[in-house]
C-alpha cells in the first residue's frame, strides 16, 4: 500500500465517520463537524484519486466537495 492509498483510505473513514455519527444521531445534517468530516475526507479521496486515477469516483468528489462547501456557505450565512 503506498502513500497515496493511505490517504484514500484515510478519506474513506472520515466520510464513514461522519455518516455514522449523522445515523446514531450524534450530529445533525448541516452541523459543522458533519459538513467538516465529510469535506476532509473528500479532500483526502480527491488526493488519492490523483495518482490513482478513476473518473467515476473522481467526479462523484468533486460533486463532494462542491455540495459541501455550498452547505457550509449556507449555514454561515443563515447564521448572521
Amino acid at each position: 500500500m503506498d502513500i497515496f492509498q493511505i490517504i484514500g483510505f484515510m478519506g474513506m473513514l472520515f466520510v464513514v465517520y461522519a455518516y455514522f455519527l449523522l445515523q446514531a444521531q450524534k450530529v445533525l445534517h448541516n452541523s459543522l463537524k458533519f459538513q467538516t468530516l465529510n469535506l476532509i475526507g473528500a479532500i483526502l479521496l480527491i488526493i488519492s484519486l490523483l495518482v490513482h486515477f478513476n473518473l467515476g469516483s473522481f467526479l462523484i468528489e468533486v460533486f463532494w466537495i462542491g455540495i459541501t462547501i455550498y452547505g457550509i456557505i449556507k449555514n454561515r450565512v443563515k447564521k448572521v
